[in-house]
């Protein structure tokens, strides 16, 4: 029979073996009171108490969707939450994240510990290192070991988004310390997110016509070296390509010539969705791989030179960047030397003698006189002293 739990936090429906989960509103341990009053603050909130109370009632189900809306908070709770969901998960349980929302620092822990997580468009993920407020004073000491601390809590998040993700921990590091900020097809591009809710109806799906690229749903996808798309998706011309790409094509069945939609077409294909996720998996696994070998020799290069390898318009493989990073040392290195020529030539160096014009006395002989001169007149004013 259909359960409906309700309170102040959030909801939960089960119903036979499946159950819904809404969970918005700020991450906190228990609901913050009023420091006037004593009186529960009025909002949303996900409270730990209520949350691990609750869970025991989803456990045994075959599955479990959670609607996800929520800013963040603390990161102990949001720690904790995930990893219950994870335990959870083992146990058998499928987990399906809806980011309704937004999912901001540690509501973006808690839809990492799902299974497959669904987003929309205009879904906006964040990811960011932890901060504290510090009040009091504090020497050197008891700073580094907060730093340290803090430190401890950024590994623990990194190695959630590394499970979830697959991107590497220096580049979770530093895209936390920016503050990233995802929309929810950049979520799915770079691993956080599994699947686009898209708003528009369904479009056909196409090959192109070396088998190298696949159209879905109106976006593009550059399969991998070596990987192809399957002979039974239709192929389109250059000219109906491009069409596709700007999400007005529609493919051709392989019989009669007649339009059909993504979803018309998998249903006579099933074999097809499996080869379509097959070939989107490696492609996704080869862009990972991508910007994780150009991680790995990002500290020799400029952070501008960087970013626009591994995401600008020019994005390229680590081999590309750290040819670019030649040519631009050598470019570099012929500037330098041409701008030495010239301040050479500019100085008038080459008209200056070796060896000095001869003077008089030499500096030294010069100082050696002043000293004996002013030992002179110290010995009078001792004899006038007296």
């Amino acid at each position: 029979m259909p359960k409906t739990i309700r309170n102040s936090v959030y909801s939960l429906a089960t119903k036979d073996d499946s159950a819904e989960l809404t969970l918005y509103g700020d991450i906190v341990e228990t609901v913050p009171t009023d420091w006037w009053t004593g009186k529960p603050v009025e909002g949303e909130f996900i409270t730990l108490d209520t949350f691990l109370q609750d869970l025991d009632t989803v456990k045994g189900k075959k599955s479990l969707a959670i609607r996800l809306n929520s800013y963040g908070g603390d990161a102990g709770v949001s720690n904790t939450i995930h990893n219950r969901l994870r335990e959870l998960s083992k146990e058998g349980t499928a987990l399906t994240c809806t980011v309704d929302g937004v999912a901001m620092s540690g509501g973006s822990l808690i839809m990492c510990a799902c299974d497959t997580v669904r987003v929309n468009p205009s879904s906006l993920i964040m990811i960011h290192k932890c901060w504290s407020d510090l009040w009091g004073s504090y020497n050197a000491d008891e700073l580094r070991d907060m730093a340290r601390t803090q430190d401890a809590w950024d590994n623990a998040q990194i190695e959630i988004y590394h499970r979830k993700t697959g991107i590497g921990k220096t580049q979770l590091s530093h895209m936390m310390s920016d503050t990233t900020y995802m929309t929810g097809r950049e979520a799915v591009e770079k691993g956080f997110a599994d699947e686009l809710i898209e708003d528009e109806e369904p479009v056909a799906i196409a090959a192109s016509a070396n088998g190298r690229v696949l159209f879905a749903k109106g976006r593009t996808y550059h399969l991998p070296a070596g990987v192809f798309a399957p002979d039974s998706i239709p192929t389109v011309t250059p000219a109906a390509q491009a069409a596709d790409e700007a999400n007005t094509q529609t493919a051709e069945a392989v019989e009669g010539g007649k339009p059909m939609t993504l979803a018309e077409f998998l249903a006579q294909n099933p074999e097809a969705q499996a080869e379509i996720n097959s070939s989107v998996a490696e492609a996704q696994k080869a862009e990972r791989e991508r910007v994780a070998a150009i991680d790995k020799i990002a500290h020799l290069f400029p952070a501008e030179m960087v970013q626009e390898a591994k995401y600008g318009t020019t994005a390229c493989t680590a081999e590309d960047l750290a040819y670019r990073g030649a040519i631009e040392a050598a470019n570099t290195g012929r500037s330098f030397l041409s701008n030495l020529a010239a301040d050479h030539k500019e100085s008038g160096v080459e008209n200056v003698s070796a060896t000095p014009a001869p003077q008089n006395e030499s500096p030294e002989v010069d100082a050696a006189a002043a000293a004996r001169a002013a030992m002179e007149r110290f010995k009078a004013m001792k004899k006038e002293a007296r």
